[in-house]
C-alpha cells in the first residue's frame, strides 16, 4: 500500500463522517492520534469537544437544540495507564472496561456491531495505543454491516508494531457522502505524519471540509515518557 497524504485525502472528500488517525512522528519521538467528527444534521453539528480528565468528551453546544442525544454524546477518548483508546462512539467505555479486565481490544468488541442508524448502519471505528518505557504499538479496528446488509456484522482488526516514523494509519466511517451514507471499506489508509503537534493540527483542520466539520482532537505523546499535548479545535466556539 503507498503512503498517502492525509491532508489530499481530507481535502478530496467532502464527508468521510468520524475519523481516526494514528501514527508516529517524523523524529520517532511521538506517538501520534487524530479523531474528529463532521455532521450534516443540526443535531450532529451542535457538538464540541471538551476534555474530562485525560481523555475528552463530547457534549451540546446549545443545549436547547439537543434533540437526541443516542450516538453523538460519548467519551471519544479515555486513558487507562499505558493504554488511550480512540473512538467513534461509546464502545470507548466497552473496550476501557475490558482492558481492566485483561480483554484486548478484539475480545472488548466481541458483544458490539455497527451503530443502529438505519439505512446507514454507521461502522464503528476504534484505536488503541499502546507506550511504555519507550515501546509503542497501537490497533485499529472496524466494526461494520455487510455492505448495508444489518443481518450480519463483519469485524476487522488491523495490528501495527513498533510504527514507523512519519507515518499512520487513517480510518473513517463512510467512503463519501450520499444516501446512505456508504461504509469505508478495505483496511486503514497508510498515511504520511508531518510536523509538530501545532501544524499538523492546523493541516489537519484546515483540510476538512468547512460547511461539515465539526470538532478535531489531535494528541502527540512522548514515548520515552509517556507524558503528552493536547489540541482540541471547535467549529462552535
Amino acid at each position: 500500500m503507498d503512503k498517502i497524504s492525509l491532508f489530499n485525502e481530507l481535502k478530496d472528500n467532502a464527508y468521510p463522517g468520524r475519523g481516526i488517525v494514528i501514527g508516529r512522528s517524523e523524529d520517532g519521538k511521538k506517538a501520534v492520534t487524530a479523531y474528529f467528527i463532521m455532521g450534516r444534521s443540526v443535531n450532529s453539528r451542535n457538538r464540541i469537544f471538551v476534555e474530562d480528565g485525560q481523555g475528552i468528551r463530547t457534549e451540546a453546544f446549545d443545549p436547547s437544540k439537543l434533540e437526541d442525544p443516542s450516538l453523538i454524546i460519548y467519551a471519544p477518548v479515555r486513558v487507562l495507564g499505558i493504554h488511550t483508546v480512540v473512538t467513534n462512539g461509546d464502545q470507548t467505555d466497552t473496550i476501557y472496561d475490558g482492558l481492566k479486565h485483561g480483554f484486548s481490544l478484539e475480545e472488548s468488541l466481541v458483544t458490539r456491531e455497527f451503530e443502529p442508524d438505519a439505512p446507514n448502519y454507521t461502522p464503528r471505528i476504534s484505536g488503541l495505543m499502546t507506550v511504555v518505557d519507550g515501546s509503542y504499538e497501537y490497533q485499529m479496528s472496524i466494526l461494520k454491516s455487510a455492505d448495508g446488509d444489518p443481518s450480519t456484522c463483519y469485524r476487522y482488526t488491523y495490528s501495527y508494531p513498533n510504527p514507523l516514523n512519519g507515518e499512520g494509519r487513517f480510518i473513517h466511517t463512510y467512503m463519501h457522502d450520499g444516501n446512505p451514507l456508504p461504509s469505508f471499506t478495505g483496511e486503514p489508509k497508510r498515511v504520511e505524519i508531518s510536523g509538530d503537534i501545532d501544524t499538523f493540527t492546523k493541516n489537519v483542520w484546515e483540510s476538512l471540509n468547512e460547511e461539515n466539520k465539526v470538532s478535531l482532537f489531535v494528541r502527540y505523546i512522548d514515548v520515552e515518557t509517556g507524558d503528552f499535548e493536547t489540541r482540541i479545535i471547535n467549529k462552535n466556539q
